[in-house]
């Protein structure tokens, strides 16, 4: 059967209609409706964006959008970076008292740029420790091999923003940059603007399914909202590639590893389940972390 586009809802409080793709219908399938919306962003199609009527005599049922809909992306690659879960380089500031799971690491900046931790260095002087982490913490002036491998670190974490960011939308302009109450499939989305999550947002797939999102400006993540994963989907397969600030707001959570060319603000109470990858720093404030 050859592929054509069909309307889906993305939820029931999602207040704009998303165009998707779609199975086609066989030539004695009667249930294609004449009014469905046009292409989707990349399709070219000029499909209107507005409610659309499914068949006859009434509105669409507002449903989730289906798995599987848009491409199918492999992961991005993140290399030695992907052994910590906060990497910065010019700072990691922390408001005591958080909760980190896994590594952290500072480079260019020296170990004087990690605040609010305070650190024991370890005998061999490689790596410190304190309360609030479980996992070690390495800086730049630690001993060898403590910079070599944070300098690699950082470069595979700087090329996979490029990764991310270079990667060919299935989507563009979703929502018009407010996703809040979405229910999204796999896939690659695109914003030429910030991105705005003011409510829950969920994403769902299975455990190999990939999501990138493009974000040419800020990210902010409302107060308690929060991204939830559904159907299998995992947190190491979630990429936010981030051109400006990234914000979550007080108690809200996030899934998925950050990838922005700034710097990331975890405000108090919020968490992530995921890292957070900063090419500038990494401020937390009595906030969780958690390497996926």
């Amino acid at each position: 059967m050859a592929p054509c586009m069909r309307s889906s809802l993305l939820s029931a409080t999602l207040p704009f209609l998303l165009a998707t793709a779609g199975a086609a219908c066989s030539s004695n399938d009667g249930t294609n409706a004449a009014g469905d919306a046009g292409g989707s962003a990349d399709s070219g199609g000029t499909g209107d964006s507005g409610a659309a009527m499914d068949g006859a005599g009434g509105s669409d049922t507002q449903t989730p959008l289906d798995s599987g809909m848009w491409g199918d992306p492999l992961a991005v690659t993140l290399g030695s970076a992907g052994d910590y879960v906060i990497l910065a380089m010019s700072g990691i500031s922390n408001v005591p008292m958080s909760a980190v799971t896994g590594d952290l690491g500072l480079s260019p900046a020296t170990a004087t740029g990690i605040t609010g931790f305070p650190l024991t260095a370890d005998s061999t002087n490689v790596f410190s420790t304190t309360p609030e982490v479980t996992g070690k913490i390495y800086a730049s002036t630690y001993a060898v091999p403590t910079p070599a491998n944070l300098t690699t670190a950082i470069g595979d974490m700087r090329s996979a923003f490029t990764d991310a960011a270079g990667r060919a939308p299935d989507v563009t302009e979703l929502g018009a940059g407010n996703i809040g109450g979405a229910t999204i499939t796999r896939g690659v989305y695109q914003w030429g603007t910030g991105l705005l999550i003011p409510t829950d947002i969920t994403l769902s797939g299975s455990a190999t399914d990939v999501w990138i999102f493009q974000i040419a400006q800020n990210l902010t993540v409302s107060n308690a909202a929060r991204v939830t994963l559904a159907g299998g989907a995992l947190p190491g397969n979630v990429f936010w590639e981030v051109a400006g600030d990234v914000s979550v707001g007080t108690t809200a959570h996030m899934e998925g590893t950050i990838l922005t060319k700034t710097k990331v603000t975890l405000e108090t109470g919020s968490s992530i389940n995921g890292r957070l990858m900063a090419q500038t720093a990494v401020n937390l404030q009595g906030s969780t972390v958690v390497h996926p």
